[in-house]
């Protein structure tokens, strides 16, 4: 397939390069959004869905499954299984963060209410494992199944985690690859299991997805306090107002001294948030260096996931996976 050359972002690269496969993931999830009975489903649904979102996660699986040589159509119903998981996760988020603005639009509980936004993800769920099914897969009804169970375990972590000031960089990795990198690895190494191809194949694309979403998420955490928070369709300043203990946070406060401590126990702990105390954070944030670390942190994990493509046959959708990881890094450079 010939390729723009006006087109440069790599996910955009990737979905012209697999143009015919996401429409008919598109039409699948249309489809099966609807409901006959139930009419707000497909209007909750649709606020999400339709709200310009790249589809990376389903890209994912379509492209591990071309660049391992499949040939049939089960990956379409596995693609929009994960979109479907995906949009569910950030319906429930949404209700337990109290947000109120998403992609920079409204967020669907704030249009509806949270009894909409709860009830419309568990309907995606649902139908998230009809599709799963109909591949026919075991294997991948496991592997997509366990990371639903485990995005859920990160959540329900993150919460228990909250606002306490305790909390580690070990713990925080472990609720970063539950919430935010368990679906990308599911994601890549489903499209490589309906393609049959090799154990150590199938576990290099699932390396590359776990490394990716690691580094997506922090990413989005150095974001918000680096003063390019609209890039994400949120306002600068949105996790520290959540009182949310991003890896930016957590090593300024290993690194504080007696007065950031009590500085970050009021703000993070007890949510007793100030005029100015923003700006107050994000200058502690760049006087301990953490922003600078966060965002080597970052670095790294890119280049994991590029090296956990060394595995896989040369292909022009290897090259757009391995340019995916360094240009998901390209917004910290």
């Amino acid at each position: 397939m010939l390729l723009d050359t006006a087109v440069t972002a790599p996910h955009d690269r990737l979905a012209q390069w697999l143009a015919d496969d996401m429409a008919s993931v598109n039409a699948l999830i249309r489809e099966r959004m609807a409901s006959e009975n139930a009419p707000r489903i497909p209007e909750v649904t649709a606020h999400l869905i339709e709200a310009g979102g790249k589809r990376l996660r389903p890209l994912l699986t379509v492209a591990s499954a071309r660049l391992c040589g499949y040939e049939g159509t089960a990956h379409h119903a596995l693609a929009a299984a994960v979109e479907f998981i995906h949009t569910a996760t950030l319906l429930h988020d949404d209700v337990v963060d109290e947000s109120r603005q998403r992609r920079g639009r409204p967020t669907a509980n704030l249009l509806w209410d949270n009894k909409s936004s709860v009830l419309v993800g568990d309907y995606l769920f649902a139908r998230s494992f009809q599709l799963m099914v109909e591949s026919g897969s075991l294997q991948v009804l496991g592997i997509l199944s366990n990371a639903s169970a485990t995005i859920t375990e990160g959540e329900v972590l993150q919460l228990t985690a909250a606002q306490n000031l305790a909390t580690t960089e070990a713990t925080y990795m472990k609720v970063v690859r539950g919430k935010t990198a368990a679906l990308f690895a599911a994601a890549s190494e489903a499209g490589a299991v309906i393609a049959g191809v090799s154990d150590r194949q199938v576990a290099a694309l699932r390396d590359y997805g776990d490394a990716l979403g690691i580094c997506f998420q922090i990413v989005d955490d150095y974001l918000d306090y680096a003063g390019l928070g609209s890039a994400m369709g949120k306002n600068t300043g949105d996790d520290f107002r959540e009182r949310k203990l991003t890896l930016p946070v957590i090593r300024a406060i290993a690194a504080a001294d007696s007065e950031e401590r009590a500085f970050w126990e009021r703000v993070i702990a007890r949510g007793r948030q100030e005029p100015g105390d923003l700006e107050r954070a994000m200058d502690i944030l760049g006087r301990r260096g953490t922003l600078e670390s966060t965002r080597a942190t970052a670095l790294d994990w890119s280049s994991r996931a590029r090296a956990a493509l060394a595995d896989l046959p040369e292909h022009p959708l290897r090259d757009m996976l391995a340019d995916l990881s360094d240009y998901v890094v390209a917004r910290v450079s």
